[in-house]
């Protein structure tokens, strides 16, 4: 079969996104039609002009130029892919002379590399994510005003905390609550819902409401579990979510835990040692062809012990063994034991999260028993 000629110029002006082909001397020599409707001028105006002169900012000094110059200059001097993420631009307004449009862009920079090994060109893309930035502070209104206020539970000092992605466009539908029950008992509970933005939101809300009724009325953790696996079933999205709860009862000093595929709950006792609370794990919700009965397991705990319940984006890493991230929990624990549960859930955070922040949501409740 023949193969037909591939019109490369037609190719490159109907590219998804604002695209330039600029000199390493960052001079523009092509661009296609979005970029330069993006820029507003007229094509001769855009192409031969220098790249960082071409998105002047209303300060020169601002952030934002400098970090595209640096880009640029990265993948002229190293022939790698160089990324820009997230930035925020007050763009002039076209259709309203005057006016300023915040707008949030994504910019990659990839080497042309010639027959010589050199870069020759560089292929610089502004993808405008704005409306995927402010999807995502929809989700993540939604998702905070459905998470319970942080509040003393019972007579017994906890600490709450949640962290989106530092990255991701789209908030995730993790999830914590603290329950007061009858007698001096409480139940802790965190959960994962699969998915991300409005609709992980949303399931997350139904989910942590039913689960706060059941845990009212169920005789323990397994119990409360398996009415929530049984309403997940009749919500779509649902299905695979993980959760772990535990029971405290002061009045025995034992602690019952159940979870449903998520990571384990860890108790730090009074000498610095750290248990993992893994002897009661069963499949997610709703990931079971049949529903079935749920397994829970009892601690006994003394005094001055800590619970500690979070989502997995506290501890997993890509290309890392959760184990390796478990580890650094329960040091990070033990090193800062004596904390109260205020600076202990800040301290843990920044020992375990990265400076730019996780790639998942973070949800964190630490319980002083």
């Amino acid at each position: 079969m023949k193969v037909p000629a591939v019109d490369y110029e037609a190719v490159f002006q109907t590219l998804p996104g604002a695209v330039a082909l600029v000199t390493p001397q960052l001079t523009i020599v092509d661009a296609n039609a979005e970029f330069v409707r993006m820029r507003g001028l007229p094509r001769e105006q855009v192409v031969g002009r220098f790249l960082p002169d071409d998105t002047p900012p209303k300060d020169p000094t601002e952030p934002f130029l400098l970090r595209i110059l640096a880009s640029l200059r990265r993948a002229a001097d190293t022939g790698e892919h160089s990324v820009v993420a997230l930035q925020t631009y007050d763009r002039g307004d076209p259709d309203q002379p005057g006016a300023w449009d915040q707008r949030y862009y994504d910019l990659t920079t990839t080497p042309v590399i010639g027959p010589d090994g050199r870069v020759t060109l560089l292929l610089h893309r502004v993808e405008d994510v704005t409306e995927l930035i402010r999807a995502r502070e929809v989700a993540l209104t939604l998702q905070e005003a459905m998470l319970p206020v942080p509040r003393p539970v019972g007579r017994h000092p906890a600490a709450v905390r949640y962290r989106p992605a530092a990255e991701a466009l789209n908030v995730a539908g993790d999830w914590y609550d603290l329950v007061d029950l009858p007698g001096d008992r409480i139940a802790v509970a965190v959960g994962d819902v699969v998915g991300h933005g409005l609709s992980a939101a949303g399931v997350m809300g139904q989910l942590r409401s039913a689960l706060t009724a059941a845990s009212l009325v169920a005789e323990g953790p397994a119990r409360a579990l398996e009415v929530l696996g049984l309403y997940a079933r009749t919500v779509d999205g649902a299905e695979n979510t993980t959760v772990a709860t535990a029971f405290v009862d002061w009045e025995t000093r034992t602690l019952t835990y159940s979870s449903a595929g998520h990571p384990p709950p860890a108790l730090l006792h009074g000498d610095g040692t750290v248990e993992l609370l893994d002897r009661a794990t069963d499949p997610p919700l709703a990931a079971r062809p049949q529903h079935a009965p749920r397994i829970q397991a009892d601690v006994a705990f003394r005094e001055g012990a800590v619970l500690v319940l979070y989502t997995d984006g506290l501890i997993e890493r890509r290309g890392e063994d959760i184990d390796t991230g478990l580890a650094r929990l329960a040091d990070s624990l033990a090193r800062h034991r004596a904390a109260g549960p205020e600076a202990l859930a800040d301290a843990v955070l920044d020992d375990l999260l990265p400076p730019g922040g996780a790639t998942d949501d973070t949800a964190l409740v630490i319980v002083r028993l």
